[in-house]
């Protein structure tokens, strides 16, 4: 079953949070446990306000990622460009509708 992990947060550095998420890309490709996906949404009512919406193919990799040290390292280094600590919520994705 596909999960998704949704990442709130604030910033005033998207370019910096854009960089560093960037610089994750290589990583995540090679390897099998990475997101599959990654969703980055800016709140138009809110400025520096940001939604982070990460695909798994499945919970049990999503949580494999979550040990890996270097995404450790990435929440980190992302917490710190920050106004405030993000916040996760996980889902499991139940429907997907594609209308083209």
């Amino acid at each position: 079953m596909t999960f998704v992990q949704i990442i709130d947060f604030e910033t005033d550095r998207i370019d910096e949070m854009r960089a560093l998420a960037e610089s994750m890309d290589s990583q995540f490709a090679d390897s099998e446990n990475g997101p599959a996906r990654r969703l980055i949404l800016r709140d138009r009512s809110r400025p520096g306000h940001y939604l982070g919406v990460i695909e798994f193919d499945s919970y049990e990799e999503a949580m494999q990622n979550s040990n890996d040290p270097e995404t450790t390292k990435f929440a980190e280094q992302m917490a710190a460009l920050c106004t405030r600590p993000p916040s996760f919520t996980d889902c499991d994705v139940v429907d997907v509708t594609d209308f083209r």
